[in-house]
């Protein structure tokens, strides 16, 4: 009998993340510091909106490209924010979170064989996904003595004449890194200078610590040659809701809409009025969870670089990157010795990319009072190990 399933997806490798959280689903008493979700609930004014919603039988499909209401909003909060204007009409889709957006746009502009370069440690769905629209991704490594930022120069030399996309995400996961806009403007003019497309997945645009996140649409020049990616789960605790967003010119958001006319439809109705509700009313609920995700980020970086797990200081998002060099294992070792020895599960940093092989990624959008006691677990961990 034939294979049939095809070459491109048998090519790319099961997620470096669920394994851990499979085994880890199977034990008692663990802490899971490996799946990067808040642990907030969504807030009660927006957990309102959509349940009214849903009493009022709005159970119908909405316009392929989002209810224009909430077009309108996200249109007025990137304005707000970054100066940035975006016309709801013809530049702003609303995508079942941002994994479809990424989806969206990477099959809305790739032909076989283009190259998209894709700067790791990454989210693990940027490959994978270039993979699958076609393209071939050309990975460069970061590294934690320049913050793992990427700079201009290591995109320059990686750019050939199939070159047609870069796909950077900043504040970064699972590094949570930050990028200054210094930086940025560097890739800004690189990009125009050869004539590049940008996906710029900004997820955690507002989980920022110390630092003003920068939107890569808003530099000079840049704009018409960038696909923002966006939404809602991470900053207003609403990961199930799925919804998200991509704001790009009008003929990129025309070709993302149709592949999303056929694949998708549209956004669940009830997450984009919720979704609204986010925008309208949800800011002071941001800002408290901001503050406390600082405080576990104080909490979790003091702690490691106290038992000897080196890390760097993370400015964005909620992920620690930590060195476990000092336990004398692999990054792959080290994850499954912490789970069966001291139930703590984190995740493997080469599941992110080669760049991030001795390491791990440690989220800490978990409660203050379970972080304290999985660094206790871990200095137990490392007592016998480091």
């Amino acid at each position: 009998m034939r294979k049939f399933t095809s070459n491109r997806v048998d090519s790319v490798p099961p997620s470096g993340i669920r394994r851990f959280f499979d085994i880890a689903a199977t034990m008692k008493n663990v802490i899971s510091l490996g799946i990067g979700e808040p642990d907030f609930v969504t807030p009660e004014r927006i957990l309102n909106a959509g349940t009214a919603s849903l009493n009022r039988g709005e159970t119908q499909y909405t316009s392929n490209s989002g209810i224009l209401g909430l077009r309108q909003a996200v249109a007025a909060h990137l304005k707000k924010l970054y100066g940035v204007a975006y016309d709801p009409e013809t530049e702003l889709l609303i995508t079942v979170g941002v994994s479809e957006a990424l989806y969206l746009a990477l099959t809305a502009v790739l032909d076989p064989g283009d190259e998209v370069i894709v700067p790791q440690p990454c989210f693990v769905a940027y490959t994978p996904e270039v993979v699958f629209a076609g393209g071939a991704p050309v990975t460069i490594a970061t590294s934690v003595e320049n913050g793992f930022q990427v700079t201009a120069s290591e995109i320059e030399a990686a750019i050939t004449p199939r070159t047609k996309a870069l796909l950077i995400g900043y504040p970064n996961n699972p590094t949570g890194a930050v990028i200054t806009r210094e930086r940025l403007i560097e890739i800004a003019s690189l990009a125009e200078k050869y004539d590049l497309l940008v996906i710029s997945d900004e997820i955690y645009d507002r989980l920022v610590y110390n630092f003003d996140h920068v939107c890569f649409a808003s530099l000079p020049n840049v704009r018409e040659r960038t696909i923002t990616l966006g939404g809602f789960s991470k900053d207003y605790a609403m990961t199930g809701w799925r919804i998200g967003y991509s704001a790009a010119p009008p003929e990129i958001t025309a070709a993302m809409r149709k592949v999303h006319q056929y694949t998708i439809m549209s956004a669940p109705t009830t997450g984009q009025v919720a979704a609204m509700e986010a925008l309208a009313t949800g800011e002071e609920y941001v800002q408290k969870m901001v503050g406390e995700y600082n405080r576990r980020r104080q909490l979790i970086v003091g702690g490691l670089n106290t038992l000897g797990l080196d890390c760097f200081e993370p400015r964005g998002a909620f992920y620690a990157f930590p060195s476990v060099a000092r336990s004398g294992m692999d990054e792959n070792e080290f994850a499954e010795r912490l789970l069966q020895e001291e139930q703590v599960a984190v995740v493997p940093g080469s599941a992110f990319g080669e760049s991030g092989q001795g390491f791990a990624r440690i989220c800490y959008a978990t409660a203050y009072e379970k972080i304290e006691e999985a660094l206790n677990r871990l200095e137990r961990f490392m007592r016998r190990h480091g």
